[in-house]
Order: C-alpha cells, then sequence, then structure tokens
C-alpha cells in the first residue's frame, strides 16, 4: 500500500529501510563473560573487556553466533561461512574503546526476505503478500547508557549494556507507509520470539528500529534524500515518527528547499522529529578489520545442525491453523503473533474444538489481558483454569454470559472457575419448573405484550427473553427458557 502525501503542485511517495537492532537471548556478552540479567544495579555487569581497560581482548560468544544463524536461517537468507569483524570508529562518552565493533563488508548473513500480509494492514484494503528484501544481518556490540538526570550537573554512565550483544536487521527501502514498516517491525519480532533468539521487548530496550525515510514525486524512481530516526521503540512510534518526516520532507521541498541527509529523535509527546547530528557515510566511521578478532569460518555442518534444530515459524504456524482446525485467517495471525499465545491455544484445543477456543481466547481473555496491560507471562489465567471454564460452559453449569462475569474474577483474583462459581452462586438454572415459574411471573406482567406477540409481534420474543433472564439473574439456561417460552407462548 504506498502512502501518498498530497500537496498543491505535486502527489508524493514515501520509501522506507527499517535497520532493527535486536538483543540477543544469551546469558552472557558478545565478547566476554559478563551477564546480561535486565535491571542489574549500574555498572555491575562490567568486566574488563567491557571496560576497555588496556590488554584485553574480546573473545566471540559461541551462543551469540548461532542465534544470528537461527536468525538468518528464519527469514531465508544466505549463511556466510566466512564473515569478519570491523571497528566502527566514533567517540561516545558511552562508548569506551572509542570503537564499535561491528561487521560491515563481510557480515554473517545476506540477502533475506519475509513477506507481509497486506490485509492484516488496518487501513489498506490490498490483500496478498508484499515480500521485504532483507540486506544484511550484522553481528555487533551495544555501547553503554548515558544517563541525564541523576545529576544537575554532571551525565553518569552505565556500562551495564556495553558489549551486549545484538543483531542488526537492515531491510531495503522496500517499503512504502508507516503501516508497511509497522507490520514488518512485528513480523520480524515475531520471528525473532519463535526462533527464541531475542525477546524482542521493545518496552526494555531490546528491540529498537531506525527508520530511514525519504520521499518523491509519485512515478520518480529516483530516491530522495534520506533522513534516519533513531530508537523509534515502539511499533506506534514507529508509524507516528514517520508519517510527520514524510510531510516535513514534502513542505521543506514544497517550499522550494532542499532535505538534508542527517539522523533525527523522535519526540513522543509532540509527535515530531528533531536533529540530532549530520549523517554519517562509512567512510566517517573509518571501519577496517578487527585486529584482535580472526575472521569468523563456518563449516557447512555447524549451519546444517542449527537449520535441523529450528522451530515451526509463525508464518508456518498459522497456515496449519488454517488448514487443520478451519479457523480464520486473522484468527490464525493473531493467535501466532505471540509464541505463549500459541502454546496456550494447542492446549486448549486438546479438550475443547478449535472455535470455541478461539473465541474464548482472541475474543474473551485476550481482550481483558490488553485492558489490564497483561501478557501470558503475567495473566493468573493459565491453560488448566482456562479449559475448567470452556468445560462449565459446554455442560451447561454456566451460560456464556455468566461465563464472562466469571472470567473478570479469574483474572482480578486468579481463583478457578468452579471456586467462583460456587461461591457467587452462579450456577446456571436448568430444572424446567423452576424457570416456567419465572416465564408465568413475566407473561402475566406483561399481558398486553403477549397479545401484541400473538398478534404477530415476533420481535417481542426477545424482549421476553430478556425479562426472564432479568428476572433469574442471568443464571437461566437460555436453551430451556427459548423452549419453554415458546410453547407457552404458542399455546
Amino acid at each position: 500500500m504506498t502512502y501518498i502525501i498530497k500537496s498543491k503542485n505535486k502527489d508524493y511517495e514515501v520509501v522506507i529501510g527499517c535497520e532493527i537492532h535486536a538483543q540477543i537471548a544469551s546469558k552472557s556478552k558478545l565478547f566476554s563473560r559478563s551477564s546480561t540479567s535486565f535491571g542489574a544495579p549500574q555498572n555491575s555487569q562490567v568486566s574488563l573487556v567491557d571496560a576497555a581497560m588496556p590488554g584485553m581482548l574480546p573473545v566471540i560468544n559461541e551462543e551469540c553466533v548461532k542465534q544470528a544463524i537461527k536468525t538468518g536461517l528464519g527469514i531465508n537468507a544466505t549463511i556466510n561461512l566466512y564473515s569478519v569483524f570491523d571497528r566502527k570508529n566514533y567517540f561516545y562518552p558511552d562508548l569506551p574503546q572509542g570503537y564499535q565493533i561491528s561487521q560491515y563488508q563481510q557480515p554473517i548473513v545476506e540477502n533475506g526476505f519475509i513477506e507481509i500480509d497486506l490485509a492484516a494492514i488496518h487501513e489498506s484494503k490490498e490483500t496478498g503478500k508484499k515480500t521485504i528484501r532483507i540486506q544484511r544481518i550484522h553481528l555487533e556490540q551495544d555501547a553503554g547508557k548515558s544517563i541525564h538526570d541523576q545529576d544537575p550537573k554532571l551525565s553518569l554512565i552505565d556500562l551495564n549494556r556495553s558489549g551486549v550483544a545484538l543483531m542488526e536487521i537492515v531491510s531495503h527501502p522496500d517499503l512504502s507507509s508507516p503501516q508497511e514498516a509497522t507490520e514488518y517491525v512485528k513480523q520480524i519480532r515475531n520471528i525473532l520470539r519463535a526462533l527464541e533468539t531475542s525477546d524482542a521487548d521493545m518496552e526494555k530496550g531490546n528491540l529498537r528500529c531506525d527508520a530511514n525515510v525519504s520521499v518523491r514525486v509519485v512515478g520518480n524512481k529516483e530516491l530522495g534524500t534520506r533522513c534516519e530516526i533513531k530508537n523509534l521503540n515502539s511499533l506506534r512510534n514507529i508509524s507516528r515518527a514517520i508519517e510527520f518526516e514524510a510531510a516535513r520532507q514534502v513542505e521543506i521541498i514544497e517550499n522550494g528547499g532542499n532535505v538534508n541527509q542527517e539522523t533525527r529523535l523522535f519526540d513522543a509527546i509532540t509527535g515530531e522529529t528533531r536533529t540530532m547530528r549530520s549523517k554519517e557515510d562509512a567512510m566517517d566511521y573509518r571501519y577496517f578489520p578487527d585486529p584482535d578478532l580472526p575472521p569468523l569460518q563456518l563449516t557447512k555442518e555447524f549451519v546444517e545442525n542449527i537449520k535441523l534444530s529450528l522451530p515451526e515459524l509463525p508464518e508456518a504456524k498459522k497456515h496449519r491453523y488454517i488448514k487443520d482446525y478451519s479457523i480464520s485467517e486473522y484468527d490464525a495471525s493473531v493467535i501466532t503473533m505471540d509464541q505463549s499465545m500459541s502454546r496456550y491455544f494447542e492446549q486448549l484445543i486438546l479438550k475443547h474444538e478449535p472455535k470455541l477456543c478461539v473465541t474464548w481466547l482472541t475474543v474473551e481473555l485476550l481482550g481483558r489481558m490488553n485492558k489490564a496491560n497483561l501478557d501470558f507471562n503475567n495473566v493468573k489465567v493459565d491453560t488448566e483454569m482456562m479449559i475448567e471454564l470452556l468445560d462449565l460452559i459446554k455442560d451447561n453449569t454456566i451460560s456464556g454470559k455468566i461465563a464472562k462475569d466469571v472470567l473478570d474474577i479469574m483474572i482480578e483474583t486468579g481463583e478457578g472457575a468452579a471456586i467462583i462459581i460456587e461461591n457467587k452462586g452462579l450456577k446456571q438454572v436448568s430444572d424446567t419448573g423452576e424457570i416456567e415459574k419465572i416465564i408465568e411471573n413475566v407473561l402475566s406482567e406483561n399481558e398486553q405484550k403477549v397479545a401484541d406477540y400473538k398478534s404477530g409481534k415476533d420481535k417481542l420474543f426477545g424482549f421476553f427473553v430478556g425479562q426472564i433472564m432479568k428476572e433469574s439473574k442471568g443464571q437461566a439456561n437460555p436453551s430451556v427458557v427459548n423452549e419453554l417460552l415458546k410453547k407457552k407462548l404458542n399455546s
């Protein structure tokens, strides 16, 4: 879906490429044994290598290499058996070496692709798939963190992140709208989580996106001057930042100016991008092979063994769900969006029919989780509890309406459905004698409406059902109510 910006003179389209920085799931850093655990006290996870003490030599972490290879295989890419680590030279206070160990001309992964589902983009009326080419994945170490809000006069440095292993996933400029860019990042995040090569948690900074944005007149094949928006930390902000930046560039061009190539930051409060620094080219970083690290040489057997260990990826899982369980593509996309959710679903369908499981998982449970800002790691309703709730619906112990109220309590308290039903007196009434009494009371209180119904106003049937359910406090079995009410009104 091409994103068009209309001006007085011309129509413009936006061209986007994304650089995703994903923290590799590993217990230790890329070139040292320091821990990578999140939330540790400042400067408590720093080795002599991380602090760039003289004479300290980096040693590659094999697990990080494996994770990069798994990710490359997951995006249909070529795994280079020979790759080189380079020094990328720049001087920031939180970069103790004065350079970053990265990869440049010979990365570990090249020439991959993924497909994004255009129908999954809410604003898009298009259907089908769009292929997004991925130029490369390279391994690199993260910098430390500058802290500006703990001292009125000083900036402080925390080196806990210094040396943490990152994968930089670089796309070609194949994205044509903010929505496509968001969907692309979402798909990459899903793949990383399915492969367990990164937790891809944007809130923790474990997945960040830099968006390269340019605009050009519709029909023009030449790319415009691009600006890079750094460190976008949520899917929503990716879309917002690109929308603003594209409009800003069009306004400059329409006013007769030139877009300057630069790095910009996005202010989530104002919704605007602002200049950070002029954009560097590769020559500004003075790349050269790191003399302390030999080239990384892999064997075909090493790569093949990793390939054999790959789990089922989200796209393949989605198609399997559609085929095996006859659920919609939309529902299958939602369930496979999160590895924990798909595991939850597969436990439910061992006991209950797929369509019932889909409704209670994606609509009822997930809807409540989103409102309460919960995920499948901290929600109190585990699969056994949800299976119990569905059991009670299926055997008519409770109605679907009551089950929704029970689920609210389960999420809040972590109590099981049967206990809540017993304590709250929510058991469904299926006793025909008791329901007949309620029906008699409702009909006797609404004699005129009974006459109207019998004269042909069939829609009043719903009114009577509503009154009966109200009288029974929602506990009357709806199917029994319908059956007995029809007999009574037609007698």
